[in-house]
């Protein structure tokens, strides 16, 4: 009887294991799939973190070696770091990309609630038009935005900077499939205790939609970081320049310092690169739960 038992549990056991084969069998040309392009994409960005430690002549030379020498590594930072006024393009960068993120999130969100949930004539066609925008490229307008700018004398200002930045058609598209989401009872309910339409808004429904927004603010202070052509256009003084605009200087028409520019890229991507790790669920969460109903 106990040897009986013994058998029973060996062919329960082995039914799962052969399982776990066969499936391991049957995905495995997808994970090798998976696995070429992650290494495709990190490729690059490993690439450009050692060469932030290299010379030129270790960059450029043929073949390539993929550790850097030892009596090099820090000198790249070294400059960088000297080279450039590296703390007033970060407090630059810094007011650019939360002076847009902030007032963005409010403006959108109350965009996208009001085409959501509320009932007015040419709803739709005025959202189609919001719609629409996200089909020009910004070098179409790219001209008369910096005419307004230069006509209202914002040229080298954080008003410049940041004004032209802060609606975003995308947001409020955004803004509305996640309050889309929400049901109609809590709206109801929060009338009957006796508030107002903003403090549903701000104090019942924004709260609900904390993945949503959180997506914007993480992909907003992504997108402003990173901006290179508007600051460009705008902000061209030294004392107003981004860290994508002064980091720009080592790689020129006369003069191109690969191993600098790679370690002025590493610099600039630190931040965002620990912001994304620690916001990564509530960014998915908000893609996901904005993305259901549109």
């Amino acid at each position: 009887m106990v040897e009986k038992m013994k058998n029973q549990e060996l062919i329960t056991n082995k039914k799962p294991l052969d399982l776990q084969i066969k499936n391991g069998i049957k995905y495995f040309p997808v994970f090798v799939v998976l696995c070429v392009f992650a290494f495709l994409l990190l490729a690059p960005l490993v690439w450009m973190c050692l060469g932030s430690f290299k010379s030129d002549a270790e960059v450029m030379q043929y073949p390539p070696k993929f550790f850097p020498q030892a009596n090099h590594l820090l000198e790249n930072w070294k400059t960088v770091m000297t080279r450039i006024d590296f703390l007033t393009l970060t407090k630059n960068t810094v007011i650019y990309a939360v002076g847009c993120t902030i007032p963005s999130m409010f403006i959108n969100a109350l965009a996208g609630y009001a085409f959501a949930r509320f009932n007015f004539k040419g709803k739709n066609v005025l959202f189609l038009l919001f719609l629409a925008t996200m089909m020009i490229p910004f070098q179409v307008i790219m001209v008369p935005l910096y005419l307004e700018v230069y006509y209202l004398k914002w040229l080298n200002t954080y008003w410049g900077l940041i004004i032209p930045k802060v609606a975003s058609a995308y947001w409020i598209f955004l803004c509305r499939a996640a309050f889309q989401e929400l049901p109609k009872e809590l709206e109801d309910a929060a009338r009957i205790d006796g508030l107002g339409e903003f403090g549903i808004f701000w104090k019942i429904m924004l709260p609900l939609v904390k993945p949503t927004m959180i997506t914007m603010l993480l992909l907003g202070i992504n997108n402003c970081w990173n901006d290179l052509l508007w600051p460009l256009i705008v902000a061209n003084a030294s004392t107003m320049r981004t860290l994508s605009n002064g980091l720009a200087i080592f790689i020129g028409d006369r003069t191109s310092e690969y191993s600098l520019a790679f370690t002025a890229a590493a610099v600039s991507m630190l931040p965002m690169l620990v912001l994304y790790i620690f916001g990564q669920k509530y960014f998915v969460a908000g893609q996901v739960s904005s993305g259901i109903k549109g």
